[in-house]
């Protein structure tokens, strides 16, 4: 016998003693014996430890050694200290450790243990960040000290320069108008200050008011106090008592007909302000210490307010974003509850789940058996899928259930059904999968690296809705914590002023041409400019050129041949449009196979309308494709260039960006609004744009239009929009132009004709004017988008953000977000939401007079209800928060894609 235990049988938690007979081991010669080990495959606390000659007869040598309460195996070996070693030839020696954890227990051990381990780095790292906001706070405090003690010396440095002027331009009394008793007086002390009422314009009124300050309204509104007549002075003489404040060296003043903020009668001295020296008050150059000292003190009073305001602020717009982005959550992990759901619906790591599923509602319908097939990480979790698991029948209806564990290191469930343990038919959700996130998991999901190849950004290079979805998607998925890269041509019209942190990147060449890369931040996102030195991108503009094709499929190769120079390996190289989609076939044709073979290619259509033959190519080329919402999708799906790709094509809606699109943090408006408080802010605005353009200042409903004036906007049904609006009594301002020039000039004689009849009712603003928009979505009632046809439509969903109701056609995206007030009560509750707009159907007058009556007649006939329908818009999320989680379901199928 070559080794044994004492005990006999090792248990957790105890001591034992390891006995090796050293004859027969292959350290028999050397004169130290160490052992070294751990426990539990290797994998728990590892040990060394001398071994000492023992009492045994014969060579035996031994050592203590304690077992943990966590082990089920020893594990160990033999050596000299040096390079001899036993290792039972290379097997290992092991002991099995009887009545403790079994493998798998210890598995879900050491996840807890990593799980504690990752809670304290995370404590750790909070508190290091903690400490260096601190650090940046009191720095910062320290700079805007330093700056406000500039700025009151400053400030002390241009009174004392223009002090001889303020006491020359200043005086005891005025004969017959006005002085004061005693006549001579300073800082802290009380007078009595005497104004004759039949002097000035005051002379009818029934009350007079001092509003007064110092030294030339340094400090504004100090003295506020009521005269009353004086019975001994006789005549219109009329009194105050007044505290000289402290620091006065000139009073400043004005009389008036009521306190502040309700006065309508002033008398000010014929706008020159009443001004009085305070005798006694002799600035030296302690005065003058005291003066930058309050004046300070000022300034750091304001500057706190400031800042405060500015956190409260910052906090709130944080706070209703977590909010929204938290009920957005809710709604997509129920969206698909007529089909699947959880119990519970926020699945954690460490938990059992019930998996509800009603096969009825798919293609598993009528199946005598439903089986469960899961697994965890996105099908890629170490233990691998779990077994095949027959579902059972729920006690609501047609429901069939599974329960799970989830392990503790899952970061997303996921599963598919079939008909038998063996599989057969599959609900697979169309080749999808079924994915739900799972929270409080010790791993994170590892980020995707997403590329897009893009002819439009915004605002750099925004042309129409396109360059709008390109910098709003992928801030969107950036936020979800994944990489994001943007490769656009640099074209010598981009507005760098947004352009964060420029600068050159590299050169490469491509095609016998030099392209200089730069690089540079835009809303937070890195963008690479392609600028090839053949001049494609030097003519002024994005597109409009004779050779638009030939240049945007140079840009394409040029972007991939970067990705390949430059050593990237994306998952994901999103294209768009026709103008990228020669880089769906470029990449399959030429660089699939040559180290960027790890990327998946997406393709969206913003528009069919253009460039049909470069879509129908990519199309064929691209491993998933989308478009701008799921009815536009539907509605094209006939179309040769898609019909044969159906089984890859998604409708996706676009969204908005919330930071750009925010009633409550918008410059462009007079006042900051919530849902809380959309009546309010809705009305300011109302007022705002009623002066802007000059309209009659009424409570009317107020019918906005904002749009390119082009025939796929339904310009004669804007026409038709117009006249009606009046005809119910309502204004309408119209902001938009038209690239074609006989539209403009149509829509110019209709703005003439509108000012003659209707000059305070209606406004066409026939030009481009970013400003104006946010104030017609803040100040109008309804929005009107009569499209012929709509891939998706921005517009609408501006609206809502701004608690303005759509009234549109039903069509693409349009159909998609606005659900009938009248209509739409069950298609909007199958999607989680609430009716919130007018709608239409047809292209002719009809159709617009019947939303549009419906909706002017909600305004008059019920405002409790409209103004709570405004404030149910706003509430809506049609920001990327949704479709951002539609975009990555959608990415990580196009990487399982052959």
């Amino acid at each position: 016998m070559k080794l044994f235990v004492y005990p006999p049988v090792v248990k957790p938690d105890q001591d034992i003693e390891l006995f090796l007979n050293k004859n027969l081991s292959t350290l028999s010669e050397e004169p130290d014996i160490l052992i070294m080990g751990a426990f539990n495959d290797w994998k728990w606390k590892s040990f060394s430890i001398r071994l000492n000659k023992s009492d045994l007869k014969g060579d035996w040598w031994s050592c203590q050694l304690y077992v943990p309460k966590e082990a089920y195996k020893v594990d160990f070996v033999f050596f000299n200290e040096q390079n001899v070693y036993d290792n039972n030839d290379q097997k290992d020696f092991c002991i099995p450790v009887d009545g403790g954890m079994d493998a798998l227990a210890f598995e879900d051990f050491l996840l807890e243990e990593k799980r504690k381990e990752l809670e304290e780095l995370a404590w750790a790292q909070a508190e290091r960040e903690r400490q260096a906001e601190e650090q940046r706070r009191m720095e910062a405090d320290r700079a805007a000290k330093e700056e406000d003690r500039a700025r009151a010396k400053a400030e002390v440095g241009r009174m004392r320069e223009t002090l001889p002027q303020l006491l020359k331009n200043a005086v005891k009394s005025i004969d017959n108008v006005w002085y004061i008793e005693p006549s001579e007086f300073k800082g802290n002390e009380l007078i009595r200050l005497y104004y004759n009422r039949s002097s000035g314009p005051l002379a009818n009124a029934n009350e007079i008011w001092i509003h007064g300050g110092h030294n030339n309204w340094k400090y504004g509104l100090s003295i506020v106090e009521r005269l009353v007549k004086s019975v001994l002075k006789g005549g219109e003489w009329w009194y105050a008592d007044v505290v000289v404040p402290d620091q006065a060296l000139v009073l400043d003043w004005v009389f008036a007909d009521g306190p502040p903020k309700k006065a309508v009668v002033y008398d000010n001295n014929r706008k020159q302000d009443f001004h009085a020296i305070v005798p006694m008050a002799i600035p030296d150059e302690q005065y003058w210490v005291e003066e930058e000292q309050q004046i300070y003190r000022k300034f750091q009073e304001e500057r706190r307010l400031r800042e405060e305001a500015i956190r409260a602020k910052a906090g709130k717009t944080a706070q209703m974003k977590a909010e929204t982005k938290e009920r957005t959550l809710k709604r997509f992990l129920l969206s698909q509850k007529h089909i699947v759901f959880t119990d519970p619906l926020d699945v954690q790591a460490g938990s059992t789940v019930t998996v509800f599923y009603n096969p009825s509602n798919t293609n598993l319908n009528g199946k005598p058996e439903v089986w469960f097939r899961c697994s965890f990480n996105r099908w890629s979790h170490r233990n691998g899928p779990l077994p095949p698991q027959r579902m059972l029948p729920a006690e609501n209806g047609t429901h069939v259930k599974a329960s799970v564990k989830v392990p503790l290191d899952a970061y997303m469930m996921d599963f598919v059904f079939s008909e038998s343990e063996h599989g057969g038919v599959f609900d697979n959700k169309f080749g999808m999968d079924y994915h739900i996130p799972v929270f409080g998991g010790i791993v994170k999901e590892p980020p995707l690296h997403i590329i897009h190849i893009a002819v439009e950004m915004a605002p750099i290079a925004k042309v129409g809705g396109l360059g709008d979805v390109v910098t709003s998607l992928s801030r969107a998925v950036q936020d979800l914590n994944h990489n994001v890269d943007i490769i656009l041509p640099k074209y010598d019209c981009l507005n760098l002023s947004n352009v964060k942190d420029f600068d050159y990147h590299k050169s490469y060449s491509w095609g016998g041409t030099e392209i200089k890369v730069w690089h540079g931040k835009v809303e937070g996102l890195s963008v690479y400019f392609l600028e090839p030195q053949n001049g494609f991108f030097q003519v002024g503009c994005v597109y409009g050129r004779g050779n638009d094709g030939e240049r945007f499929g140079f840009f394409c190769h040029a972007a991939l041949e970067f990705l390949l120079q430059s050593g990237f390996h994306p998952d994901i190289i999103h294209c768009h449009d026709w103008s990228s989609a020669p880089a769906a076939w470029l990449f399959k044709d030429n660089y699939a196979h040559y180290g960027l073979s790890k990327a998946r290619v997406v393709f969206t259509i913003h528009n069919l309308e253009f460039g049909a033959h470069s879509i129908g190519k990519a199309m064929a080329h691209a491993d998933k494709a989308t478009t701008v919402s799921p009815t536009y999708s539907r509605e094209i799906a006939g179309n040769p260039l898609i019909a044969p790709h159906l089984h890859k094509f998604h409708g996706i809606i676009n969204g908005i960006d919330p930071d750009i699109w925010d009633p409550y943090n918008d410059k462009f408006i007079p006042e900051s609004y919530s849902s809380k408080n959309v009546v309010e802010g809705k009305r300011a605005s109302k007022e705002a744009l009623q002066q802007r353009l000059s309209l009659k200042k009424a409570d009317l409903p107020l019918v906005g239009i904002i749009t390119r004036l082009t025939h796929q906007k339904g310009i004669h049904l804007i026409k038709h929009a117009i006249w009606r609006t009046l005809e119910r009594g309502g204004q309408v301002v119209l902001l938009g132009s038209a690239p074609d020039p006989r539209i403009q000039n149509d829509f110019v004689n209709l703005a003439n004709e509108l000012h003659s009849a209707h000059h305070d009712r209606a406004r066409l603003c026939l030009a481009y004017d970013e400003p104006l928009s946010h104030l017609i979505y803040a100040g109008a009632d309804f929005i009107l988008v009569p499209s012929i046809f709509e891939p998706c439509g921005l517009t609408q969903l501006t609206a809502m953000r701004y608690g303005s109701v759509p009234v549109v056609r039903k069509t693409g995206g349009l159909y998609d977000t606005v659900f009938d007030v009248d209509h739409d009560k069950d298609r909007a509750q199958a999607q989680g939401l609430e009716p919130n707009g007018f709608s239409f159907d047809g292209a002719d007058t009809g159709g617009v007079d019947y939303a549009l009556n419906r909706a002017i007649s909600a305004w008059y006939e019920g405002r409790d209800w409209f103004n709570s329908l405004c404030k149910r818009v706003m509430e809506q999320d049609w920001s990327w928060n949704r479709p951002a989680l539609d975009y990555l379901e959608l990415y990580h199928a196009a990487r399982k894609a052959e």
